[in-house]
């Protein structure tokens, strides 16, 4: 019997796989698991805890201040001792407010137009940076687009007005040259085109340095072997370059939903006084009106929760989407 126990063992050990030696004494001083991880990357939890730290106190410890929103909340009385109202303030948002679905419909629109027309610039910009072929004439070209991004908004609103204002730039050469005026700050139906092209002056330039990192990981023999095989420009772009930024794309894109409904307080409400609020009035800025300066503290953080709410489904519905396309998303299932 044990000669046959002696002749099986071996090919039991290879079917499961070669036996653990037996764990020996910890060396003192040697922490376990997670205390072991912990005093390893020690360095690198330091490096991080000013940004851990401030993402609490500005980002999540503010969360808890949305039980206002079931209060009728008074500033004098604190939230201890304001009266409890339960959905009321909710109650008031959806039942006969003109005045914040207003700001809800402009916020809508001025969305989709931001998603379509603002958000792919930056791809384009970057697809134009990456083909020019001298590496001079490339970082001249992404420092000058990068720059605006680095102005205020109070700095970009007052360039606009100088160069499209009824005395600006524009019209100061029209009136010149003997041809009529045009209107276009302080005019409502052109607030939003104005507003979107703030933000591509702004914003498109920088949005390309992820664009950029993405592009030079693309592997140069696939552009290589296309070329041989005749592939000529637009068949590159087309097979080889956009589809490595899917991903990326997508991951934004979804990012970009999320933040769907604040489409801009400071560069909006520097601008509301010449195109008057029915034009204007944006879901941020209605919140400010209405609840700074006008009291409502528990609407306003009522609409605030609402807002935050539409995000997070945004985030979680676009993901599940991009998971049914095959891509990673934000998070994984």
């Amino acid at each position: 019997m044990r000669e046959r126990r002696r002749k099986r063992d071996p090919a039991a050990v290879a079917r499961r796989g070669r036996p653990r030696p037996p764990a020996g004494p910890r060396p003192p001083g040697q922490a376990p698991g997670f205390l072991r991880r912990l005093a390893r990357d020690r360095l690198l939890l330091l490096i991080g805890l000013p940004g851990a730290l401030a993402l609490v106190g500005f980002h999540y410890l503010p969360l808890l201040g949305s039980v206002i929103a079931f209060q009728d909340y008074q500033p004098y009385l604190g939230v201890g001792d304001s009266e409890w109202v339960g959905f009321d303030n909710f109650s008031f948002l959806t039942d006969g407010n003109p005045e914040f679905w207003n700001a809800m419909v402009n916020t809508l629109q001025l969305t989709v137009i931001q998603t379509v027309l603002v958000f792919p610039v930056p791809l384009f910009l970057a697809l134009l940076l990456n083909s020019l072929a001298g590496e001079r004439l490339k970082r001249l070209l992404q420092s000058v687009l990068y720059l605006p991004h680095f102005l205020s908004w109070v700095i970009v609103v007052a360039i606009f007005q100088q160069m499209l204002g009824n005395a600006g730039t524009l019209n100061t050469f029209l009136v010149q040259n003997d041809l009529p005026t045009v209107e276009i700050i302080g005019t409502p139906d052109l607030f939003m085109a104005l507003i979107t092209a703030q933000s591509i002056w702004k914003d498109a330039g920088w949005g390309t340095i992820i664009f950029l990192a993405a592009l030079s990981r693309v592997d140069e023999e696939q552009y290589e072997a296309a070329a041989i095989d005749g592939a000529n420009g637009w068949h590159r772009l087309i097979h080889i370059t956009l589809p490595s930024l899917k991903g990326l794309f997508i991951l934004l894109l979804i990012l970009r939903l999320g933040n769907s409904l604040s489409v801009g307080f400071e560069q909006i409400i520097l601008q509301q006084g010449p195109v008057g609020l029915d034009a204007s009035e944006v879901l941020d800025t209605w919140l400010y009106n209405y609840g700074i300066l006008g009291g409502g503290w528990g609407v306003s953080a009522a609409a605030g929760l609402f807002k935050g709410l539409v995000g997070v489904l945004l985030v979680i519905g676009a993901n599940k989407l991009a998971h049914a396309f095959g891509e990673r998303g934000v998070y994984q299932k």
